[in-house]
């Protein structure tokens, strides 16, 4: 008896001992929860997406970024980020999960298949960094970090489109490597920076001797512009300027244009796109993207995007049409056959994208 009393009263202290272990205060991702109120809480943020799409021509047809699939419920990706700021001193790490992951370049920069699974990576790193606040106004960050060009990003959550603009396809995802940002106030700075001389990868093929740099001006009170520059001796020069003015409560102007020079050969492209954006009421907000691209010594093409984000607490629902027409049939459009060429191509896309 006096060894089953024991026993039970082993149990029992472990028990309580445990579970005062595990219920005590404990960092869960949420701002405020932090089990040392000197210590800032590490927060949790990402998102998921789906979408159904279905071409017009009854095969995929327009060549950007995500959203291929044709007439398929299908899945964007699972993002999962963490970042943390502890006095001066920050980081973010954040990393995709399915195709719209798989469709960013790999670790190397190149589209081969992953040996361990077989097939192309199922995963993306979409941020990996550190940040140190030197003074109240200069900032170094370095790693891997979504790229400061254009107006799109690879997060659907940051874009009010889904399907992305023929500017973001050809244009930076990422760049690895160092900047400084200096805020002269909170309507001017600048950052310059020294990164790897290739897109989208976090390893350098050849050198890190890009140079990067970005002005900020903020003029009036709702307009931000960005002046952006990247050059470099294998990944070429791209000059892009970026704005957005919230004119009124209700209705949002943006804009992105770019110019792009290859390294050699004198290839590239130009592009125009602009974002007019009308919210009708606390939950729809409708949208146009209307983009003008041109590649140097080659076609062109014209799109337009109808949107619209219908807001639903942290779900978002998107329903979209873009019709796009090139200047001439090879562009790479193609009809119904899949066969013959075509100047023009159109599609519908409906997309639910929860962000947290």
């Amino acid at each position: 008896m006096k060894t089953i009393t024991s026993l039970f009263l082993i149990l029992t202290i472990t028990t309580l001992s445990v579970k005062a272990a595990t219920t005590a205060a404990v960092d869960t991702g949420k701002v405020g929860t932090s089990a040392d109120p000197k210590d800032p809480p590490l927060i949790f943020f990402g998102s998921v997406d789906t979408y159904y799409k279905y071409d017009f021509s009854g095969h995929p047809n327009i060549k950007t970024s995500f959203a291929t699939d044709q007439n398929s419920v299908s899945i964007g990706m699972v993002d999962l980020g963490l970042k943390k700021k502890v006095g001066k001193a920050s980081f973010v790490g954040e990393l995709s999960f399915g195709p719209r992951g798989q469709e960013q370049s790999l670790p190397d920069g190149s589209n081969s298949l992953d040996p361990i699974v077989g097939g192309a990576s199922s995963y993306h790193i979409q941020n990996l960094y550190v940040s140190y606040d030197v003074t109240d106004k200069l900032n170094f960050t370095a790693g891997y970090m979504a790229t400061f060009i254009g107006y799109e990003v690879i997060s659907p959550t940051g874009n009010f489109n889904y399907s992305t603009s023929y500017l973001f396809s050809n244009g930076p995802f990422q760049n690895a490597g160092f900047k400084a940002t200096y805020a002269f106030s909170d309507k001017v700075s600048l950052m310059a920076g020294i990164f790897n001389d290739n897109w989208n990868t976090y390893t350098s093929q050849h050198d890190v001797s890009t140079f990067g740099a970005q002005l900020m001006v903020a003029p009036v009170k709702g307009w931000t512009a960005y002046l952006n520059v990247a050059s470099g001796p294998t990944s070429g020069t791209i000059f892009d300027l970026t704005t957005a003015y919230q004119i009124t409560d209700a209705f949002k102007l943006g804009l992105n244009a770019a110019d792009y020079s290859t390294a050699h050969g004198g290839l590239g492209y130009d592009g125009v796109a602009l974002y007019p954006q009308l919210a009708v009421s606390k939950i729809v907000t409708f949208g146009v993207r209307g983009e003008y691209f041109k590649f140097k010594k080659g076609d062109n093409v014209t799109g337009l995007t109808l949107t619209s984000n219908i807001k639903a607490g942290a779900l978002t629902i998107i329903p979209e049409v873009r019709l796009d027409n090139a200047n001439v049939d090879t562009f790479g459009f193609t009809k119904g056959d899949g066969l013959t060429p075509t100047k023009s191509a159109g599609q519908f896309v409906l997309a639910a994208v929860y962000a947290f």
